[in-house]
């Protein structure tokens, strides 16, 4: 009789939420990794757009000493930021609310925080390997120069922190917006457009001013800007906006947009499908 009434307490006993946030962390995770051609996907194509571009436009920019192909690098970090957050999230997340598995894990015990957390880690593992290997590519072939000082990593690591935060909350909201049918023409339009106007093809000032005041809107940007200041040399702030790397507007403007995606988030975000009853 005692023993049974022990396992009835220990079944009653509740999970913490963020042990179950862990664990849906690892299986997100692990449905990431299974899934071969999103694998290659996430990995194998900044990679080659950097290695075609590096490869066909090169050139010292001014007096500077940094290359063409070194800047393509750093305005690749900035695309994988924003393609395994805002973009993942929305292909992934309408998806799941369109075959119903977002309706089903609402009606378990799961915390909703959990779901959200999963989705935080497998966007941390995935950006975190796609910098890894866009800077060794950089670093290898491209003549790019890693950061000998801590300054510069901390740099790397708050503008890293910020655009994650800010795009993967963005993505969740806007998952809300788009049908699950047309979720990838109207997540690849905006993302590809950004990329020309975002100083990651062209360098920053080479573009018309109106391009720029329209990119200076968004997060890509400052993400790209962000990480120039960290891997090319301060001479190269001549080419910048107000020739400077702003860092100051550069977390104003994440860190804002942040707050817009979690806003938008506990505002807007479905759990069920529009047709759904």
């Amino acid at each position: 009789m005692t023993e049974t009434k022990a396992v009835d307490r220990a079944v009653r006993l509740p999970v913490p939420a963020w042990r179950i946030g862990l664990a849906r962390g690892s299986l997100e995770i692990k449905q990431f990794f299974r899934e071969k051609g999103q694998v290659i996907f996430t990995f194998a194509l900044p990679v080659i757009m950097l290695v075609l571009l590096a490869s066909i436009f090169r050139g010292r920019i001014g007096d500077t000493g940094v290359d063409a192909q070194q800047i393509y690098v750093t305005g690749m970090l900035g695309v994988g930021i924003l393609s395994t957050s805002f973009q993942s999230m929305v292909l992934q997340v309408a998806g799941e609310r369109a075959n119903g598995t977002l309706k089903r894990l609402r009606g378990t015990p799961m915390p909703r925080s959990a779901y959200f957390v999963g989705k935080i880690a497998v966007v941390l593992v995935s950006s975190l390997g796609q910098a890894v290997v866009l800077l060794g590519v950089g670093t290898l072939f491209f003549g790019l120069h890693l950061p000998s000082d801590a300054g510069h990593w901390l740099t790397f690591l708050w503008v890293y922190v910020l655009g994650i935060v800010a795009c993967t909350l963005l993505g969740l909201a806007y998952s809300s917006v788009v049908p699950a049918a047309s979720a990838g023409a109207m997540v690849f339009l905006p993302v590809i457009t950004l990329q020309f106007i975002s100083g990651v093809f062209i360098p920053f000032n080479q573009l018309p001013d109106v391009l720029q005041k329209i990119a200076a809107v968004f997060p890509l940007k400052w993400l790209c800007q962000g990480m120039r200041s960290v891997f090319l040399p301060d001479v190269f702030q001549q080419y910048e906006p107000g020739m400077s790397w702003a860092h100051g507007r550069v977390a104003l403007v994440l860190a804002g947009y942040g707050v817009l995606g979690l806003v938008l988030c506990l505002t807007t975000f479905r759990w069920k499908g529009r047709d759904d009853g």
